[in-house]
């Protein structure tokens, strides 16, 4: 009772409301200047990095200790509080609207998938979402430990991480259909990703297979199967789904970082296949 009641009844759960004046970081302009201010100085540190790296005659970066392994830790268990805490509000939200679907014919599975048309950015699943959305900001430090510890920037890794910031951003703003699902998926995933690195970066053994790569394809393969839902819901549902204009736009991003992320898949699966031909 007391778990859900601070997760999903907390009177500043259900009573948020997304706003450009009540809700930090919510608003346009602040979005453009994080992402465009993230690339500059990602791009930035690294060209400082091989300036300095080369006068040095040094072909290392340089060791960050144990601040890796505590960001991994971090977003590990932020990532499994607000998986836990949307699928309670999820819970929650059926269970006090339910009366109201009767009308429309909804089910719970289609509401995961697809919003009713004219619902607002409020209440306990947007209150998470949001939870969301700046926990992403987490997320971007990852590419300056990139950059520090091993000088390497990569493309992907910059469109990416925009582009998730750019989404979950979109979710809140036009009260998106497809998010609880996308958020349930991506959280749980996350948790074990960032649990699997801070388990490997305090020095203990690691899978034997590239484990983040496969997790990372699963949770791709997931989303394209859910984006394929919400399409067949929108065009079958009398009114169709909410925020289905933001819905492509993000459908469009997501394809992008797929395509990418194969790219990535294949050029990885490739070097260790080569890796154990050399060593037989």
């Amino acid at each position: 009772m007391t778990l859900n009641y601070y997760l999903a009844e907390h009177p500043a759960i259900v009573n948020f409301r997304w706003s450009p004046t009540l809700s930090y970081a919510s608003t346009w302009s602040f979005l453009f200047t994080a992402v465009s201010s993230y690339v500059i100085a990602a791009v930035t540190l690294h060209l400082l990095l091989l300036i300095i790296l080369s006068l040095c005659n040094r072909r290392r970066g340089f060791s960050l200790g144990p601040i890796p392994a505590l960001h991994s830790l971090t977003i590990s268990i932020i990532s499994a509080v607000i998986f836990v805490g949307i699928l309670l509000s999820a819970a929650a939200e059926i269970r006090d609207t339910r009366w109201l679907w009767r009308r429309t014919r909804t089910t719970a599975l289609q509401w995961f998938l697809c919003f009713p048309v004219g619902t607002r950015a409020s209440g306990r699943v947007f209150f998470w979402s949001y939870a969301f959305y700046l926990s992403r900001f987490l997320h971007l430090f990852r590419t300056f430990f990139s950059v520090i510890r091993r000088r390497k920037l990569s493309f992907f890794q910059l469109v990416n991480q925009s582009s998730l910031l750019c989404i979950s951003f979109l979710w809140l703003e036009y009260s998106q259909s497809f998010q609880v699902v996308a958020i349930l998926l991506t959280t749980v995933s996350y948790a074990v990703v960032y649990g699997y690195r801070f388990w490997t970066e305090i020095g203990l053994r690691g899978a034997c297979f590239p484990f983040v790569v496969n997790c990372q394809a699963i949770l791709l393969g997931c989303m394209t199967v859910c984006h394929v839902g919400v399409l067949c819901i929108h065009l079958v549902k009398r009114g169709g789904c909410n925020g289905i204009g933001a819905w492509l736009f993000n459908s469009v991003l997501n394809a992008v970082i797929t395509l990418l992320y194969l790219k990535f898949y294949c050029k990885t699966r490739s070097m260790m296949t080569k890796a154990k031909h050399t060593a037989t």
